[in-house]
């Protein structure tokens, strides 16, 4: 092969060793370095090599033995990691420990705050002098220097300990439950925030005390690099407070001690003890139904009272409240128009008992309504019922709306109907040709319908106020010293209303209501329209 054949067959391979060259250099620059050298070295070799086919498979095992020089001298002079920063008990002549540790290092890139990753890469990976680095980021020389000194210390400390007092790292939280204490914006209930397990571990981490990005990150022991948009978005939609560049939860986040489940069983207990049987007999006693206003499919008491009694046990005594902190006080005001409250709830560890009916309790929603002074649609969902609110920012406004009109006599569409039906709220009976629609739920007909019903809860409530009153008194005390300072008065706005529309007490009531016999178990087909009933004015 002459001098001009080999360097026209060795620049026809400029492009493809270039390619292969790039794929294994740290930077742009050294794969340009590198393609030259191996150009040169094949314009020298080529001309004694006559076969073409011996020839490219010269200029190919050149080029990967000339790479494996270069990741050698790499590894040899350390490029591309902090040399000064390895840890006293690596052995930097080990060529395989020196990978690890230098795969350990860029590992440990991760964790470091955005500037200092940046600076990080640029002076050490890309040869950037600390001058063009200032440019190129807009800071001063000093700043970049600054960076250099904290990212170094910051990698040292991470290599020397390689994060082993990371909990959450290998046993991260999963909350139970995500409640929503009041009304959902357009994106809905809270849960559809906090679906992802790093939004959950961030507003547990700081449930209780701020932390920046780095030290959320460090104590979960992820990357600041995902923590860092999370954060901002779980604050752009209020559920994180910043400040400054910390952050701290929004949202009460239970996680109830022994000690706690011990008081919390033994109150909500005794409370049902004390106001289930009683409020169940005067309601069986005095209602009659399709007489008082009341109105419920085929006469069925026991079905009628699967509404009723929670309805009026949530809603009775509502002057008996003690009102120290208002909703407007507790709640929180978010982009897309909610206003509520976020609670949430971890499983206790093994060694905590959970609170009875737990299980329960997280198949539970409710109380829940939507109304106005003309109609009210009231339910609550249960273990006993069908599940009706889950998608409350969509399912139940419609239910809500077509309901309403309904009511108001406002002639409904095929569709319309086949969707109350669907839900339970309806029922039709007959053949398509004398089809009828009938009310499925239970139905208070008038205001003096619903006073007298509620008057009757108010009797039995306002009868063992102080009993109730003095039975929880403890359980306040051990939840409010249990919560940090800055979520104080928002735990109180739920602890004034402990009896009043709390599904704890309304499970427990149901409970031993079932227990006893009194309140027989719903069949199968009434389950969809079970615990929902309709208020109308008139």
């Amino acid at each position: 092969m002459t001098s001009k054949q080999a360097e026209d067959f060795a620049l026809s391979l400029l492009k493809p060793i270039f390619a292969y060259a790039r794929k294994g250099c740290a930077t742009p620059e050294d794969a340009q370095d590198l393609t030259q050298e191996i150009i040169l070295r094949l314009l020298r070799t080529l001309p004694r090599i006559n076969n073409l086919q011996d020839a490219k498979r010269y200029c190919w095992t050149a080029a990967h033995n000339m790479l494996s020089n270069y990741y050698r001298k790499k590894a040899r002079s350390g490029y591309g990691i902090i040399t000064d920063d390895i840890p006293d008990d690596f052995d930097v002549q080990s060529s395989y420990e020196r990978r690890e540790t230098e795969k350990r290092l860029q590992k440990q890139i991760a964790y470091l705050s955005k500037t200092e990753r940046q600076v990080i890469i640029m002076f050490y990976y890309e040869n950037m002098k600390q001058k063009e680095i200032a440019d190129k980021l807009g800071i001063s020389l000093s700043m970049v220097k600054w960076h250099l000194s904290e990212a170094k210390t910051n990698l040292k400390r991470s290599m020397d300990t390689m994060r082993t007092n990371s909990e959450l790292k290998f046993n991260p939280i999963s909350f139970d439950i995500i409640g929503n204490n009041g009304s959902t914006g357009t994106k809905g209930h809270n849960g559809n925030f906090l679906r992802s397990s790093l939004s959950q571990n961030i507003l547990y981490a700081v449930r209780t005390e701020a932390l920046t990005v780095n030290e959320i990150a460090d104590f979960l022991g992820v990357s600041p690099v995902y923590v860092e948009s999370e954060a901002d978005y779980l604050a752009d939609n209020c559920f994180l407070t910043r400040t400054g560049k910390k952050y701290i939860s929004n949202c009460l986040i239970d996680e109830p001690t022994a000690e706690i489940n011990r008081l919390h069983d033994e109150t909500y207990q005794r409370a049902a003890k004390l106001i289930a049987p009683e409020l169940f007999n005067e309601l069986s006693s005095n209602v009659k139904l399709g007489e008082d206003g009341i109105i419920c499919p085929r006469g069925d008491m026991n079905f009628a009272l699967w509404a009723l009694f929670p309805y009026v046990a949530a809603l009775s005594d509502e002057d008996g409240i003690s009102r120290t902190v208002s909703f407007e006080e507790a709640a929180t005001i978010r982009p897309d128009g909610a206003q509520n409250i976020c609670v949430c709830s971890v499983s206790p560890p093994d060694t905590v008992p959970p609170p009875m009916y737990w299980s329960s309790i997280k198949n539970m929603s409710g109380p829940c309504w939507n109304g106005n002074d003309d109609f009210t649609l009231w339910l609550i969902d249960t273990e006993w019922s069908s599940r009706r609110v889950d998608d409350y920012g969509h399912s139940i406004m419609r239910d809500y709306t077509l309901l309403s009109n309904y009511f108001s006599e406002v002639e409904l569409s095929k569709d319309e109907l086949t969707h109350l039906i669907s839900r339970g709220y309806l029922k039709h009976e007959g053949l398509p040709a004398d089809e009828i629609i009938k009310l499925q739920i239970v139905w208070i007909k008038g205001r003096e319908a619903k006073n007298r019903l509620l008057n009757i809860g108010n009797a039995v409530i306002t009868k063992y106020r102080k009993e109730l009153e003095e039975l929880k008194e403890p359980l306040i005390k051990a939840v409010i010293d249990s919560t940090p300072p800055h979520l104080k008065k928002v735990q109180m706005y739920g602890l004034q209303h402990m009896f009043h529309c709390d599904g704890w007490f309304i499970m427990h009531c149901l409970k031993n209501l079932t227990d006893s016999g009194k309140l027989k178990l719903p069949a199968k087909d009434q389950q969809k329209s079970l615990t929902a009933l309709a208020v109308t004015a008139e």
